[in-house]
């Protein structure tokens, strides 16, 4: 969740329900962000926006207005949260569907709620970072309520370092 506004870098980082809005970024990996909060308790998570966005209605290309498309992991120790994906399409979901995520190789399917997707279970999560990792880009394909398909693909460029620093911070 990215966007300059006024000048500054702000990220929004996925807190379960709410979004928390941040200007502490500490550390930038290629392509990673890395954002730090201590209160209301400490977290630590890397961010990222798609290198490219390509959105299409009925098989055609669609003007549509999103917002912020961002790819998340946190760190909370408090919490036992070891690495939480999640993703913000910019828009809400269609009610019952999820998001294909696709790291190479490997497929991983996100649940929704809102404008917001995640994994299933820590250990999906996991999995998904373990590849993240390994891998050179992510693809997310999403429905939206209104019905246009959305493939977002995230570099994963400085994946590993920006995630070795979030971990590191949440120690």
């Amino acid at each position: 969740m990215k966007s300059l506004i006024g000048g500054a870098m702000l990220a929004l980082a996925a807190t379960g329900a709410f979004a928390q809005e941040s200007t502490n970024r500490v550390a930038t990996k290629t392509d990673w962000s890395v954002f730090t909060e201590n209160q209301p308790s400490k977290e630590c998570w890397g961010v990222s926006s798609p290198k490219n966005t390509v959105n299409t209605r009925d098989g055609q290309p669609a003007e549509v207005q999103r917002s912020d498309i961002l790819l998340f992991v946190t760190f909370r120790p408090g919490a036992g949260a070891a690495g939480e994906i999640s993703f913000t399409g910019g828009y809400p979901f269609a009610p019952g569907s999820t998001v294909e995520m696709k790291i190479d190789s490997n497929s991983y399917n996100l649940m929704t709620d809102g404008e917001w997707a995640w994994p299933s279970s820590a250990g999906d999560d996991a999995a998904i970072l373990a590849s993240m990792r390994r891998g050179s880009n992510a693809i997310l394909t999403a429905r939206s309520a209104r019905g246009t398909q959305t493939v977002d693909t995230f570099s994963l460029m400085g994946f590993t370092a920006a995630m070795t620093e979030a971990e590191n911070r949440c120690k």
